[in-house]
């Protein structure tokens, strides 16, 4: 039997690599001489980086850059050949670079973002694929355009100050000094997020209290963005790009990259498996394990285990799933060809158990699926 496991992540808990090496520990307790195959996946949030460089065997480069709060951090990104880098911008500027009582979207920044690109431009690349995925900004990536040379002028012709503070004071944006590579290199992003810059659903109601905002910086950064999406209409002679699905993602990094980078957005996960050429793994496959934290009903909508699953069926291999939970709606994912979901957990037990003991909890997940597919070989 030829096995290929190909698992999210489970967040704040386990990454894709280690899940995929726990289920593998449980497949040989039944099955030792099983061929395997361990696949990581991600959908261009935190981890993607990792999943990119093991799926496609590409070069990892490492530099510092300014993190999210502008001290300087060690990130990675994957040259996978000589014309096409990967950027995982959480890197640079993700949630997981900071503490809970560090969280404030009035002074992350994305800088950190535009100074990988810039090593990658430096490499010779001519396309940059970026995950924009678990950000800690709300900044419209005005960070990551200043680091490309953009200048963002106040009313006074002053540069603005950094973060997403600095929106409101946006009165003219120069472009002028912007590195001349940007214009011969081809962005395209992998994001799943569908919210425009502004509004209800846009970067800020709807994902600024996570990063930290209060109600009154809610407010405040909102008409900031708002003002932002002025200023770049102007630039751009009457852009909608704040109106785009996926301008908002990222803090409204996907309206940074589409302004300034002429961005194309695109679907995370099928990015993601086209980069690391997912079907070549699935040709000799007798059977597909994924996973992922929690399955519910909005697993259907651009989450890992059902976007593999889409790309497993025209193979007609079974699909089965390892969760950590199983939230309401999560038998959706049967119409999607996954066949079956095992929850990791044995017994009734309560959140921080289950992440202590993940690495034993998965594996005894993937011993009784076996189990169960070994009576199911008997039974036919």
């Amino acid at each position: 039997m030829r096995i290929v496991i190909a698992p999210d992540s489970f967040k704040n808990s386990s990454s894709a690599i280690c899940v995929a090496e726990s289920i593998e520990k449980g497949i040989r307790r039944v099955k030792p001489d099983t061929q395997i195959v361990k696949v990581p996946i991600a959908d261009g949030g935190e981890g993607t980086v990792d999943a990119i460089l093991i799926g496609s065997k590409g070069q990892k480069v490492t530099l510092q850059v300014q993190g999210p709060l502008g001290k300087c951090v060690e990130a990675k990104y994957v040259l996978i050949d000589k014309e096409t880098a990967f950027i995982e911008m959480a890197e640079a500027s993700g949630l997981q670079l900071l503490s809970n009582e560090e969280r404030n979207p009035m002074e992350t920044s994305t800088y950190g973002v535009g100074q990988l690109i810039l090593a990658a431009l430096d490499r010779g690349v001519s396309r940059i694929v970026l995950g924009i995925g678990g950000s800690a900004t709300n900044d419209g990536g005005v960070g990551m355009a200043m680091a490309l040379g953009v200048k963002f002028l106040d009313k006074t012709g002053q540069l603005i100050p950094v973060g997403g503070k600095g929106l409101a004071y946006i009165d003219r944006i120069d472009k002028s000094e912007i590195d001349p590579r940007i214009a011969r290199t081809e962005f395209k992003v992998a994001c799943d997020v569908k919210n425009p810059l502004c509004g209800p659903e846009g970067a800020t109601a709807i994902y600024g209290p996570q990063k930290g905002a209060t109600p009154k910086m809610v407010q405040y950064l909102e008409k900031g963005m708002q003002n932002y999406a002025k200023a770049v209409g102007h630039l751009l002679e009457g852009s909608s790009y704040h109106e785009v699905p996926g301008a908002g993602a990222a803090g409204g990094l996907g309206m940074g990259l589409m302004a300034f980078c002429g961005a194309t957005l695109h679907s995370g996960i099928d990015t993601i498996l086209d980069m690391v050429q997912i079907e070549k793994y699935l040709e000799e496959a007798d059977l597909v394990i994924t996973g992922e934290g929690n399955m519910d009903g909005q697993s259907i909508y651009g989450k890992v285990p059902v976007g593999l699953a889409k790309r497993v069926e025209p193979f007609n291999v079974p699909v089965v799933a390892i969760v950590g939970g199983m939230g309401i709606g999560a038998t959706k994912v049967y119409d999607h060809h996954i066949q079956s979901i095992m929850p990791l957990t044995n017994r009734p037990m309560v959140l921080e158990e289950a992440i202590e003991n993940v690495d034993i909890l998965l594996q005894d997940a993937a011993e009784r699926m076996m189990r169960f597919i070994e009576v199911g070989k008997h039974l036919n």
